[in-house]
């Protein structure tokens, strides 16, 4: 088994969170289980899901199978619009809880705000008990925009941990990125690959080439020097490794600013303002 291969990231609560983890969306339970079992024993010590994913019981299948201390694992799910609102956010984690098998959450996240419903901050205050229950270590959302944090922040007593966002060169996202600095937010990007969109581009070869590393592995690295954390998916083994190797080498300071400069405000999944 291999040990941790991701640094880890200090939240703003204190927890630490690994920086490279796994993303499970669109990936079904028996195909979870054995993913997330391969990827803890490869050194893969944060896992992404979802109640919407309708993967939470595979994953915690993975998590049992795999050996790893439940200590060393950080466990991300998030519960979906339907579940919006003070007590069906309570129940959505119970459910969530009993899936997985676990007693705790390392991350519990509101999975989108669905502004027009007017029920997200009723939701915050329900996580702000599961975590004062013990349910849940961190909280955070997936998908908010500056206008919604900001109306957490006027009613939360408790700092959200993450906002997870589509994040990738083709949607740099900088007026996120700044809210997240000057709020103390730690930035977690879904979609860091743009779902595979990007690898094509002609001037991320090139500095691939550079390095003798894959086109992925360029795009990771760019979020890991940026300081995100992220959650790339993919099925197949022997990516979930190629994925993982991304801490033995630098970006130079004028490749960051080339793949910087790719932005096209470019999105493969929904406005969260369209959503609802």
């Amino acid at each position: 088994m291999r040990s941790n291969l991701s640094p880890r990231l200090i939240l703003a609560d204190g927890h630490e969170m690994p920086q490279l983890g796994l993303g499970v969306y669109k990936v079904d339970n028996d195909s979870a289980r054995d993913l997330v079992d391969f990827a803890l024993q490869s050194g893969y010590r944060l896992i992404d899901t979802a109640a919407m994913y309708d993967n939470e019981s595979g994953v915690g299948e993975g998590i049992a199978r795999s050996g790893v201390p439940r200590d060393e694992i950080f466990v991300t799910t998030k519960f979906w619009m339907d579940d919006l609102g003070y007590e069906k956010t309570l129940a959505a984690c119970v459910k969530s809880l009993k899936l997985l098998g676990l007693e705790y959450l390392d991350l519990y996240m509101i999975h989108w705000p669905a502004p027009e419903r007017e029920l997200y901050t009723d939701s915050w205050k329900a996580m702000e008990k599961l975590r004062q229950d013990g349910l849940v270590h961190s909280i955070g959302m997936s998908n908010f925009h500056p206008e919604h944090l900001n109306r957490i922040f006027e009613i939360a007593t408790a700092q959200p941990a993450v906002n997870q966002v589509e994040l990738h060169p083709w949607l740099s996202q900088e007026d996120v990125i700044s809210y997240h600095a000057t709020r103390g937010i730690t930035t977690q990007a879904w979609s860091p690959l743009a779902r595979g969109q990007i690898l094509d581009a002609p001037e991320l070869s090139e500095i691939a080439r550079s390095h003798e590393k894959s086109v992925s592995q360029i795009v990771l690295r760019w979020h890991v020097q940026r300081g995100y954390s992220i959650v790339p998916k993919s099925v197949r083994p022997e990516r979930v490794l190629e994925n993982s190797l991304l801490f033995d080498f630098d970006l130079t300071a004028d490749q960051m600013v080339t793949i910087s400069g790719m932005n096209r405000n470019f999105r493969t999944g929904a406005d969260p303002n369209d959503r609802n």
